[in-house]
């Protein structure tokens, strides 16, 4: 007899529809769907995915409460040996709500769950809670993900011990285990010592958290002659979204002319954003992009003016990577114009 599998997918990989679908409501599936034949295959038979649970990303993170409580109601009838979702590699919505509903499942039903993502996703937040295997920033990696992920997961239903994240594939969650080095301490952190003197590869037993450390610059001495510049992750962008910003995952960064305006107006402007609910910002953009009040700021003399351009995208589950890439480039241009400083607003 088989294991049996619960998959949680989203509209995306259940070939449903990409952003235009991402509002459909949780429906279920009898077997595999999409993503869920590489792991059958993978399991030759001793596991299978009985069911498949699709969701949208939108629904999801604007009924979680609900969406939570019809996955849980069907993982609970179905009763399968393992709960998996993904993989969600670097979509943000989609990694959050595989983290979440995994958690969900695991802390109501008692049922072991997996899911997978790349290292940056906000759904990888959840590491210390469940298991997340590591995967690459895109779908092109599902080939290296599915066996990998369902080697744990055969772990998992057979209730074997799990080996350190280095060895299982897993995101480290702050569970350190135990076992014995075939050489002592300090033979190793000698041989790390020389290894590092030499210029040759070593890994270090104890990796240290790396954080970005940014030194302030010098303070404005004059507000009243400086040129400011707006920058946003809050995708505000011309009306009809002209350069296709993606509302998720942004590949690329908009520039856009402010000469002669005055005020962002919902008939000229909107946000490609995905990550929040755009009501607000669309009646009135200037919240997200305080174009009206720098103009009044340049009017009664506080700045000496604002730049005719800014720069947007979306920071909705887009790598740390491509955003300093967007930075990079636009703050050189920024340098050109002899800009003095760049307000750069978020959501």
């Amino acid at each position: 007899m088989s294991y049996r599998v619960v998959h949680y997918i989203n509209q995306f990989f259940a070939n449903i529809g990409g952003e235009e679908m991402a509002h459909v409501p949780p429906e279920l599936r009898e077997g595999h769907v999409g993503p869920g034949l590489a792991f059958n295959q993978a399991w030759k038979g001793e596991a299978e995915i009985v069911q498949t649970i699709v969701c949208g990303d939108s629904y999801f993170a604007e009924h979680e409460k609900d969406a939570k409580a019809q996955v849980l109601a069907w993982v609970k009838e179905a009763k399968p040996d393992l709960f998996i979702a993904g993989p969600a590699f670097n979509a943000g919505r989609y990694g959050y709500a595989c983290a979440n509903v995994a958690l969900a499942v695991k802390e109501e039903l008692g049922i072991p769950v997996l899911t997978g993502m790349y290292e940056e996703n906000p759904g990888a937040d959840m590491k210390e809670k469940i298991l997340i295997v590591a995967t690459t920033n895109s779908a092109a990696g599902m080939r290296k993900a599915a066996p990998a992920m369902a080697k744990l997961a055969m772990k998992l239903m057979r209730g074997e011990a799990l080996g350190a994240s280095c060895e299982e594939g897993y995101m480290p969650n702050g569970v350190r285990k135990n076992f014995f080095e075939k050489e002592r301490g300090s033979k190793r952190a000698v041989d790390m010592l020389l290894a590092k003197l030499a210029e040759k590869p070593f890994t270090t037993e104890y990796p240290m958290p790396s954080f970005d450390r940014v030194a302030p610059n010098k303070a404005i001495k004059d507000l009243s002659k400086a040129t400011i510049a707006l920058c946003t992750s809050g995708g505000i962008v011309p009306k009809g979204n002209p350069d296709h910003i993606e509302s998720s995952s942004a590949s690329h960064y908009g520039e856009y002319c402010l000469d002669g305006v005055d005020v962002l107006t919902a008939e000229t402007y909107e946000t490609a954003h995905g990550g929040y609910d755009p009501v607000y910002a669309n009646e009135n953009p200037n919240r997200v992009l305080p174009v009206d009040v720098m103009r009044e700021f340049e009017r009664k003399g506080k700045i000496g003016k604002l730049h005719n351009y800014f720069y947007t995208t979306v920071g909705n589950g887009t790598a740390v990577a491509s955003a300093k890439k967007f930075a990079m480039e636009y703050a050189q241009k920024l340098l050109q114009a002899n800009v003095n400083a760049v307000i750069m607003t978020s959501t």
